[in-house]
């Protein structure tokens, strides 16, 4: 089915026709559209209009007002002030264009007008180091982001960068091939070992190499020496390495299992994976002249970016050393994203303290002629997970808090919720259970997706499982609790979900409605401006409307007359459909009884 034109695009068309009439000099005008509370839309355009074409704004909102086609969508148009135009539109036009929505799968949502391939370089953990709550806000952001632009068209490859080269691993393959039993082991009950196993197994490796290193001049020198052959590809040395490696995807994934995200082998592509590009990539820049020699070391430098005595900042992408660093293997990313993947765009969810060295790449990469007009970069920056005292997230002892201990805390904390409801509406334990999982983890989620990327937010775990309040408890309580009525309604047998054009609708209803409507053109925005929490706000603003209207329309009782009845329905289930999509977006689930 064709997308469907929400009721403010159709009453724009219709204002900018009658604008373009009164004002044939002026070519396409913007009536400058929006919601008002003083009808149902707004059109502030005229004033700028005027003041350009030296007229009186209010007689030329006269003139507008005598041309606008009202036929079927719009009840009333007063000019009010200088010039706005405060729109009514009619309740018929509302409740059709809801059905519209309603009878199809994608709720009237539009598709791209031209998708594109997008790829999206999130969720990007550290290989044989334990995922804290810094690596939170990469991968519920980015996994939202996914989500949002696959259901608008755009065809999204998804990458891991995960952390897996570097001087450290000289270090643990050393130990490893001394100690070569190291990570010889099974899980305790002899099954699969578990990432809480795979993750100690790493740990305690770590910290045992780390101890030689530091104490043992000559396990050092052999551990740099590793390194060095870990770089030229020497089987062995890879061997083990490849190891490492598999132990941390085992921990990855357990994590990833906990925040309900599906990450797909194929697309964990480390900075492992750029290496035999990273001479090509130096080359292609030192021929062309994007980058140059500077004491030994392969810069690239810029006007505006300068240290604190003045001088300039390069981007280093080879060291003096020979040492490639980690700009070479994100230009090197970049060529591999446009080049083999086709990427029409790039996103990156990396924290706002990387934005300097991101803004470098990209514009090196832009110099290099690998980005242009039609390929374009963005870093996605967020800001950091704070405590309740305002500052960064630490536990008591002043370390970083354990993603997985954070995830198992929201969850025992949001089944202790739902615990206490259960035997009120019937649940089994493996419910309570379940919609503890779906609660606690759907909490943590829109905790952080509700607050614009950029900013730092506050970690409340007593607020975040609140049913009040604009959290994701409540926005499932909401849907859980249409899910009751409609369930009561069909027991009932004669009440159905079905649209009424033809009744005159409660303000409530309109509220609720008119929302609705909205719900197509706010996805198109959020995909547009990377925006997931524009979504949560939406689900949030929707599920205080349903509120509203379940308080002041009864739907089953008191018994309303049938037509009103159903009518009544439709709207609750239209809400509950839209709340479940704009959830599954964010990543969150929708228990259908909490």
């Amino acid at each position: 089915m064709a997308s469907v034109p929400s009721l403010a695009s159709s009453v724009n068309q219709r204002v900018a026709d009658a604008l373009a009439s009164a004002l044939p000099d002026a070519g396409a005008s913007d009536p400058l559209l929006r919601r008002s509370d003083r009808a149902d839309f707004q059109a502030n355009g005229i004033l700028a209009l005027a003041k350009k074409a030296k007229a009186n704004p209010r007689e030329l909102a006269t003139t507008v007002v005598e041309g606008i086609d009202t036929a079927g969508l719009i009840q009333e148009i007063e000019v009010s002030g200088p010039g706005f135009l405060n729109i009514t539109i009619t309740d018929r036009a509302i409740v059709e264009t809801l059905a519209a929505r309603a009878a199809d799968d994608r709720l009237g949502v539009p598709l791209a007008a031209k998708p594109g391939t997008t790829v999206i370089d999130y969720a990007q953990p550290n290989v044989a180091k334990e995922m804290h709550v810094g690596h939170l806000r990469s991968a519920v952001i980015g996994a939202a982001m996914v989500e949002i632009l696959e259901f608008t068209g755009e065809k999204v490859v998804r990458r891991h960068h995960i952390g897996d080269w570097g001087t450290q691993f000289g270090m643990l393959i050393q130990y490893l091939m001394e100690h070569p039993h190291e990570l010889d082991h099974k899980a305790e009950d002899g099954g699969e070992v578990s990432g809480e196993e795979a993750m100690s197994n790493l740990n305690r490796l770590y910290k045992a190499s780390r101890t030689l290193f530091d104490s043992d001049e000559e396990f050092k020198t052999r551990a740099r020496a590793r390194v060095v052959d870990l770089q030229a590809g020497e089987p062995e040395t890879l061997a083990l390495w490849q190891r490492f490696v598999d132990e941390s995807k085992i921990y990855f994934y357990s994590v990833f299992n906990k925040l309900d995200m599906d990450i797909q082998d194929p697309d964990v592509i480390g900075e492992s994976g750029y290496n035999d590009m990273l001479v090509e990539t130096c080359k292609l820049l030192e021929d062309s002249g994007v980058a140059v020699r500077s004491n030994g070391a392969l810069c690239v430098f810029f006007d505006d970016v300068k240290g604190p005595d003045g001088n300039p900042t390069p981007l280093i992408v080879q060291k003096s050393d020979g040492g490639f660093g980690y700009a070479a293997t994100d230009l090197s990313a970049i060529r591999d994203r446009v080049g083999t993947l086709g990427a029409t765009e790039l996103i990156y969810v990396v924290d706002a303290r990387q934005s300097l060295h991101f803004k470098m790449v990209f514009e090196t990469a832009r110099r290099a002629g690998w980005l242009n007009d039609e390929v374009k970069a963005v870093q996605l920056a967020f800001g950091t997970v704070l405590g309740k005292d305002g500052k960064p997230f630490k536990t008591r002892e002043g370390e970083t808090v354990r993603l997985v201990d954070l995830l198992d805390e929201a969850v025992d904390r949001a089944t202790a919720v739902v615990r206490e409801k259960a035997e009120k509406i019937g649940l089994s334990e493996e419910e309570i259970v379940e919609n503890g999982q779906y609660v606690g983890i759907g909490a943590v989620k829109y905790a952080d997706l509700s607050t614009s990327a950029s900013r730092d937010y506050k970690f409340d775990l007593d607020q975040m499982v609140s049913l009040t309040g604009d959290t994701s408890v409540y926005l499932q309580y909401a849907y859980a609790r249409i899910k009751s009525i409609l369930r009561k309604a069909g027991e009932a047998g004669d009440r159905k979900p079905v649209a009424h054009p033809e009744l005159e609708l409660a303000p409530a209803e309109r509220a609720l409605g008119l929302h609705l409507d909205h719900f197509g053109e706010l996805i198109a925005e959020a995909a547009a401006e990377h925006a997931p929490h524009k979504v949560a706000a939406y689900l949030y603003q929707l599920s205080s409307l349903f509120a509203t209207f379940y308080e002041q329309c009864p739907v089953v009782k008191p018994e309303p007359e049938l037509v009103v009845g159903e009518n009544r329905l439709f709207l609750c289930e239209l809400t509950a459909r839209t709340l479940s999509k704009g959830m599954s977006l964010l990543g969150i689930r929708t228990p259908e009884k909490l």
